[in-house]
């Protein structure tokens, strides 16, 4: 899904082109929409992912074929290629990797669970977390520590945090909520992260659309930082609810009932970590480090994975430039840019349940073939998970096929005024994101689009030097908060998923708590961070305006969690 486009943004199967999607966009216009629109509103009626993303992949291989074949031929062609995309999701490298990285994920869990680890972490937290205040606090400084990477992010805070967050009852759509918004948000923003490379190098790309070659992209980049209202603006309405208490929305339903003994929905949760499989041995001594070291060892062979293999990748000046000053932070910067995240996250998993299965065997907790077992049964907990990956991937490559981006930046981008255009490229990117899942798909899309077109505006409008390359980094940080702001009111979204996933909370309940939340803080963005920024006010002034915005929303529209 986000990472759909790799780092050299190239479709998610061999058998996506270009040409078709013209043509599908040309012939189908409006009706590109009908596979997300039919996953989407699916999903919110059935209360079934599954089925939803089925019928959704279905619905667009049916009008793949259609166009081309007789409609009764056509349901045959449309179920053998819903069954070649999914062959071909699961055949892609970076999928494969990011399956085996969530189903190891799920062995580790199972084994720091058994030997107590979790539970110990979860005594201790709550000892020192002695309201619900301070346990989303712990929850919100746990996911922006996890920095490096969202899809770690999900698969790390809520196993550990479930305990505590149930403890207080807090409701586990909060939970959920807490992990996206500090997932996707903390890792875009991060100048060390698995997003950089491709962050960087559509910048690079995209500028060499409009002849511009010599662009330090990494600079930009930097220089965009500011302007990332809905990252910012997420992560503090994340700590606000928690200091202040208060909630609306669903999410204000949500919490009233957890507080009334509810702890959490069962119509469609997505893993089953709770169940007896993985309650702590009896008898053993619960040890926080039977979770804490596995996960700093997940965490530290993490770092040293995207050092390495972004290290082979690199060659020429910057290879050497690296080799002269290995620790420097252009040389952290190039690695992790460079790296392939999928197998660097799938090695540090795989690396750090071998921890774990040797220390309960040193601790006497289990033998070999026990480890091994309890190992193999945390997989078998986040195969649900892996059949939504598959067929949202899926999904998204029959989106890509039908050209339903293409038709979305054709229809809304006619009208460049100025003034609104980063308002509209931030709106478009969200519509792109929300209809295909990919904030990543997102960004390789619109950015190529976006910076021509922010130049092109600029320059009409007499601005040059400074004023215009601030204007470009605007719209720059539109398309990269955009993608993130449509991901997370998604529910076809991956990292949706695995935060849902990692909270152990209905996936409906998550995506219907969020979707309120993620739509008031990009409001605030858009008047209270983009529009006056283009009409000239400071970022800075701006950034303030949108987090007293943020405040005065809580303080009228909240209402208090007792």
């Amino acid at each position: 899904m986000k990472r759909v486009f790799l780092f050299l943004f190239l479709p998610i199967l061999a058998f996506c082109d270009e040409d078709l999607a013209a043509k599908n966009s040309e012939f189908f216009g409006i009706l590109t929409l009908i596979p997300p629109l039919v996953a989407i509103a699916l999903a919110f009626i059935t209360k079934d992912v599954i089925f939803s993303l089925l019928l959704g992949v279905l619905s667009g291989t049916f009008m793949i074929s259609v166009s081309e074949n007789g409609i009764f031929s056509s349901f045959i062609k449309a179920f053998t290629d819903l069954c070649a995309r999914v062959i071909g999701s699961m055949a892609d490298s970076w999928n494969a990797g990011i399956l085996l990285q969530v189903l190891c994920i799920g062995g580790l869990i199972g084994l720091i669970t058994k030997m107590g680890g979790t539970k110990a972490l979860a005594i201790w937290l709550s000892q020192r977390a002695k309201t619900p205040l301070l346990s989303q606090i712990s929850t919100w400084f746990m996911g922006i520590v996890i920095f490096f990477d969202d899809y770690a992010n999900a698969l790390i805070v809520g196993p550990i945090m479930k305990p505590v967050i149930d403890k207080f009852k807090v409701s586990r759509a909060k939970l959920a909520f807490i992990i996206d918004a500090t997932a996707a948000p903390i890792t875009g923003l991060a100048i060390i992260s698995t997003w950089i490379g491709l962050e960087i190098s559509l910048i690079k790309s995209s500028y060499e659309i409009i002849g511009i070659t010599d662009i330090n992209a990494f600079a930009v980049f930097i220089e965009t930082i500011p302007y990332r209202f809905y990252n910012i603006f997420m992560l503090f309405f994340v700590l606000c609810t928690a200091l202040m208490s208060r909630e609306f929305g669903p999410m204000y339903k949500a919490e009233m009932a957890a507080r009334s003994g509810e702890l959490h929905k069962q119509h469609f949760t997505i893993s089953n970590l709770d169940s007896q499989t993985f309650t702590p041995k009896e008898g053993i001594v619960l040890r926080k480090r039977n979770a804490l070291v596995p996960i700093l060892v997940m965490i530290v062979a993490s770092f040293i994975g995207f050092y390495f293999n972004g290290l082979a990748t690199l060659e020429g000046e910057t290879l050497e430039a690296v080799k002269a000053a290995p620790l420097s932070f252009m040389a952290l910067r190039e690695t992790f840019g460079g790296a392939d995240a999928s197998v660097v996250l799938f090695e540090a998993a795989l690396f750090s349940s071998l921890v774990a299965i040797i220390m309960g065997i040193s601790q006497k907790i289990y033998g070999v073939k026990e480890g091994i077992e309890i190992w193999v049964g945390g997989w078998k907990t986040m195969i649900i998970t892996v059949v939504i990956l598959l067929l949202a991937w899926s999904l998204s490559s029959v989106i890509k096929d039908l050209g339903t981006a293409k038709y979305l930046v054709e229809a809304l981008s006619d009208t460049t005024p100025k003034v609104l255009l980063p308002i509209l490229i931030f709106i478009l990117g969200s519509f792109i994101s929300f209809s295909t899942g990919t904030s990543f798909g997102t960004m390789g899309i619109l950015m190529p689009l976006a910076i021509p077109l922010a130049h092109a505006v600029g320059t009409h409008y007499g601005l040059d030097g400074n004023e215009l390359h601030a204007y470009m980094c605007v719209n720059i940080s539109g398309v990269l908060t955009g993608a993130i702001f449509g991901d997370h009111c998604s529910p076809i979204s991956d990292t949706t998923i695995l935060s849902s996933m990692g909270a152990g909370c209905d996936h409906i309940e998550h995506v219907s708590t969020q979707f309120v939340y993620a739509l008031s803080v990009g409001a605030i963005t858009i008047l209270l961070g983009y529009l006056p920024v283009a009409f000239g006010l400071s970022v800075w002034l701006s950034l303030l305006l949108g987090m007293i915005g943020v405040v005065l929303l809580l303080k009228i529209v909240g209402k208090k969690v007792d």
